[in-house]
Formats: structure tokens, C-alpha cells, sequence
């Protein structure tokens, strides 16, 4: 991390531009990406932001409101930022054909991870599957405070029911960051199986996402 300080804050703005200019913008360090989306005063700002968070890897977890109460920090920078990052995780986000084949414990978090890994409040939902575990479609079907989304069974699987579906990966994030599941997650997906059981619909596994990780029920050996 590097942070822009001192006399450097007034300059700072146009060493990052013409850097980009010259080196391309892989080149730069995150304190002069965020100089750059700053304008104006932005060595301050980056000061501000790097300080607060302590790498950019954290930006997803704060709100623009957030980081406009940083001394520093405008409103309207604080939303530059925050759209900045949610256009980063876009691109990342691939579009799902109908039929895309969910065989792994992997590809199923390749397939979530870019979309919901990273979001500051706790989502719950499933990945509804075909009896040749191909993609049907996603539903969130709850979201909660930071860790606290209750889910009931029922909810799962008149969703499920509603998509056809043979199967489901039921999935959540936790914005803590750690993908270690709770014992509140390990009670869930018992009654979950126990639900599906029921119903006919396999739960193929519970995924709990966090960040750029995640932890499988199933790699686990407990689905």
C-alpha cells in the first residue's frame, strides 16, 4: 500500500494521469488509481481511503456512505468510487447460458463467486439444476443484515419447485470474509437435506462464499 502524502497530495493527481499515459494502467498503485477517480484533491482522498480500509480488496464491503464520512472524502467521491468498484465486479461476472453444466463443487463457485462473494450484507440462494446438474437458473431468496439471513426451508424449495428443478446448490455470503461455515450454517443444511428429502429435490451442496473463497458442504465430505 502505498499512500500519497504531504506536498505530493497537490501533484499527485497529474504525476498518476500522466503515469497512465506513459505506462499504461496496470502500472499504476492503487493510491493513484484512486487519485485518479478522486480528481481534485485526490492524494487526500486516497490517503483517506487506504487508511480507513487498508487495501482496496476491502472497498467492496464499504457503502458510499461509508466512505464519505472520511475526512476527505466527498459525497460525490465516495460514489465514484463505489461505482467504480461495482463496474469491476461486472466485468467479472460472466453471463450464465441456460444449460451451462454445474458438475463441480469449483465450477459452481467459479459461476457464484464474481457476483456474490463479495457483498457487504449476508445473501441467501440456490443454483437450480436439471437432473444432468445443468444450470436453470439463480435465485436470491433472502438478504439480511451483516451475518444474520434467515432462510426457511419451505421458501427454498417452493422456489426450487417453481424452477423444475431436480437439484439445488444452496449458497450464502459471509461479509466477514471467512468462508468457515457456522454452526448456524451447518444446521440449516441439515434441515435443508432433510427438507429435500421430502420434496424429491437432491441438495447437491451448500456453498458459503466469502471474497474471492469459498467452502463447500460437499468437498467438506458432509453433503
Amino acid at each position: 500500500m502505498t499512500l500519497l502524502t504531504g506536498t505530493n497530495r497537490r501533484t499527485a493527481g497529474l504525476v498518476a494521469r500522466e503515469r497512465l499515459e506513459r505506462h499504461g494502467v496496470s502500472a499504476l498503485s492503487d493510491a493513484e488509481l484512486l487519485t485518479i477517480l478522486a480528481g481534485p484533491n485526490g492524494g487526500r482522498t486516497a490517503d483517506a481511503v487506504l487508511g480507513e480500509c487498508g487495501a482496496v480488496q476491502s472497498l467492496p464491503h464499504e457503502s458510499a456512505d461509508d466512505l464519505a464520512r472520511l475526512d476527505g472524502v466527498t459525497p460525490r467521491t465516495a460514489a465514484v468510487i463505489t461505482a467504480a468498484v461495482e463496474l469491476g465486479r461486472r466485468t467479472l461476472t460472466r453471463p450464465a447460458p441456460r444449460g451451462m453444466r454445474l458438475g463441480s463443487p469449483r465450477e459452481v463457485a467459479e459461476y457464484l463467486l464474481p457476483e456474490h462473494g463479495t457483498h457487504p450484507v449476508e445473501k441467501f440462494g440456490i443454483v437450480s439444476l436439471n437432473t444432468k446438474h445443468r444450470l436453470l437458473r439463480t435465485a436470491i431468496l433472502s438478504t439480511g443484515v451483516i451475518d444474520a439471513s434467515l432462510v426457511h426451508p419451505a421458501l427454498v424449495f417452493r422456489a426450487a419447485a417453481t424452477h423444475r428443478a431436480s437439484a439445488i446448490v444452496c449458497f450464502h455470503n459471509h461479509p466477514s470474509g471467512d468462508p468457515t461455515p457456522s454452526r448456524d450454517d451447518v444446521a440449516l443444511t441439515a434441515r435443508l437435506v432433510e427438507a429435500g428429502t421430502l420434496m424429491g429435490i437432491e441438495v447437491v451442496d451448500h456453498m458459503v462464499l466469502a471474497g474471492t473463497d469459498y467452502c463447500s458442504f460437499k468437498e467438506l465430505g458432509r453433503l
